[in-house]
């Protein structure tokens, strides 16, 4: 059998995975809120108004989620999706280094996706809403014999 999340997670994974929703939670509320405020316009007009409002709604509203620990996996793959879209459509286009001190680089949506990754991957831990309403229910995904075999055809 595979588990997608393992429970219990040990209490210092639980602590860790609270001080990383934490900080990111925080750091998306912050870089949602001016977002939040003109949601369709703040791009201005280089950028379809759906996507700026998905994008204004996901940060801040993705904050809080994560902030709190709800619907954890959901919210990370909701800021995957957002940081895609920030390299693809903002960073890479305008030739942004992946380190630069001068200024213009793609290296924190970068991070932001990775963690979010990571996030989708470790499970929020114990010290979340997830964990307080779902904990008890384990995601099994049985293994058949043909992922048993080798070169099972």
């Amino acid at each position: 059998m595979f588990r997608l999340y393992s429970f219990p997670w040990t209490t210092w994974q639980s602590l860790a995975l609270l001080v990383l929703r934490l900080v990111v939670g925080i750091a998306f509320i912050l870089h949602g809120l001016p977002k939040i405020q003109n949601p369709m316009h703040w791009m201005g007009d280089k950028v379809s108004p759906i996507l700026q409002l998905a994008a204004a709604v996901v940060e801040f509203a993705g904050g809080i989620a994560l902030l709190v620990g709800f619907l954890t996996p959901v919210v990370a793959a909701l800021i995957a999706i957002d940081m895609i879209f920030a390299l693809a459509l903002v960073h890479l286009p305008k030739g942004d280094k992946f380190v630069n001190p001068a200024g213009g680089n793609f290296e924190l949506p970068l991070v932001y996706l990775v963690l979010m990754i990571a996030l989708i991957a470790t499970g929020p831990g114990r010290f979340s809403l997830d964990a307080l309403l779902f904990g008890s229910h384990n995601v099994v995904i049985e293994r058949t014999e043909a992922w048993s075999r080798p070169n099972a055809a």
